[in-house]
C-alpha cells in the first residue's frame, strides 16, 4: 500500500510540454524556440521527465534525434494530457467573459488574402477584446494543429471528411477561368466544364486543397489527368505564369480581382451554370469549450462577408 512517502512523482506540464515539442520537431534547438524555452532548460525538462518515468524517451545523437519505441507509445497519453489541460484553461476564459483572451486562427492561403480582410475587420469592430492570432498553413499542417491543441478554430475549404472536427459553413464560390490575351475563351461567359479536357490547366504544388479541387473538377469535366508539367506556390505566381502565356489556370472568385490586377495581358471566363465552386468554413473541435462563440462568429461572418462575390451558406438544414 503507498503512502505519501513513497508515492511516485508526478510529472510537470513543462516536462510535458518539453517532450511534445521535442516529438513534433525532432530538433532540440526548433523545439526550444518553438515554446519559448532555452535549449539548455528544453533538454533538462526532457531528461527529468525520462527520470521521473524511469523510461528512455528520446534518442538523441550529433546528427539527429528520434523517439524510442517507449517514447512513441507515451507521447499519445502526453498530448492527451496537454490537449485537456488546453481545454480547461479554454473553458474557464470562455466562462469569464465571452470573445476575450486568444484565439488561434488558422487560414489556408487561397483564402486568407481574399477573406482576411473582413475577419479582421469584424473582429475589430465587435470583438475588440478578442486576441485574434492568424495562422496562414495548408489544410494537413492546419487540421494538425486544431487536433492537437494548438490550434482554435479554423478558416478553410471543406468538407473535409475528419471524425471530431466540426464544420459551420461560411460560403460558396465559383471559381473563374484566368487566361492570357488572345485565348481563344478569354472574355467569355457561359462555357462548359467540357472544355477544360483540352486545355493547358496550371495547378498550385501538391499539399494545397485548391490543387485537389482544380482536378476533382477537371474529372468531373471528363479529364483523366493534368500533366504537372508547371506549378506554383501560391496564386500570384500562377497568375503570373498565365500572364506569361503557359497556360490557363482557375481561380476562386474571391482571389479574381486581388490577384489578375497585379499582371498585366489576362482575362476572365465564367462557367455555365452550375458553375465548379468550393465552400468555405468554419472548423472547430467537437465539444469545444468555445463552440457557442465560434458559432456567433460564424453567424457574423456570414453577414461580413456578403459583400464578397460569394454565396452566404444558410446552416438551417
Amino acid at each position: 500500500m503507498s503512502t505519501a512517502g513513497n508515492k511516485p512523482r508526478q510529472p510537470s506540464l513543462a516536462q510535458l510540454r518539453a517532450f511534445a515539442a521535442v516529438a513534433e520537431h525532432l530538433h532540440f534547438r526548433d523545439a526550444a524556440a518553438a515554446i519559448g524555452m532555452s535549449q539548455p532548460a528544453l533538454s533538462g525538462a526532457v531528461s527529468a521527465l525520462e527520470e521521473t518515468l524511469g523510461v528512455t524517451l528520446v534518442e538523441r545523437t550529433t546528427r539527429r534525434v528520434l523517439l524510442t519505441p517507449e517514447g512513441e507509445r507515451l507521447l499519445v497519453r502526453a498530448k492527451a494530457v496537454l490537449e485537456e489541460i488546453g481545454a480547461l484553461t479554454e473553458e474557464a476564459t470562455a466562462l469569464r467573459a465571452p470573445f476575450t483572451g486568444a484565439l488561434r486562427l488558422g487560414v489556408i492561403p487561397t483564402v486568407a488574402p481574399y477573406v482576411l480582410p473582413a475577419v479582421l475587420r469584424l473582429a475589430h469592430e465587435r470583438y475588440p477584446d478578442l486576441d485574434l492570432q492568424v495562422h496562414e498553413e495548408q489544410t494537413a499542417s492546419l487540421l494538425d494543429g486544431l487536433t492537437s491543441g494548438r490550434l482554435d478554430l479554423l478558416l478553410l475549404a471543406v468538407p473535409l471528411g475528419m471524425p471530431g472536427v466540426v464544420e459551420l459553413p461560411l460560403f460558396d464560390e465559383d471559381f473563374v477561368l484566368v487566361t492570357p490575351l488572345g485565348h481563344w475563351l478569354g472574355g467569355r461567359e457561359g462555357i462548359p466544364r467540357s472544355a477544360l479536357r483540352s486545355l493547358n490547366l496550371l495547378l498550385l504544388d501538391e499539399g494545397h486543397c485548391l490543387r485537389d479541387q482544380a482536378l476533382d473538377i477537371c474529372r468531373e469535366a471528363g479529364r483523366a489527368d493534368v500533366p504537372a508539367t508547371t506549378t506554383a506556390a501560391g496564386l500570384s505566381t500562377l497568375v503570373q505564369l498565365v500572364a506569361g502565356g503557359l497556360g490557363v489556370t482557375l481561380l476562386p472568385r474571391t482571389a479574381v480581382r486581388v490577384e489578375t490586377s497585379r499582371a498585366a495581358g489576362l482575362l476572365t471566363a465564367y462557367f455555365a451554370d452550375p458553375a465548379p465552386t468550393r465552400r468555405i468554413a468554419l472548423a472547430m473541435r467537437g465539444g469545444a469549450a468555445r463552440s457557442a462563440e465560434y458559432e456567433e462568429l460564424a453567424a457574423s461572418l456570414r453577414e461580413a462577408v456578403r459583400t464578397l462575390p460569394v454565396r452566404v451558406v444558410d446552416p438551417t438544414p
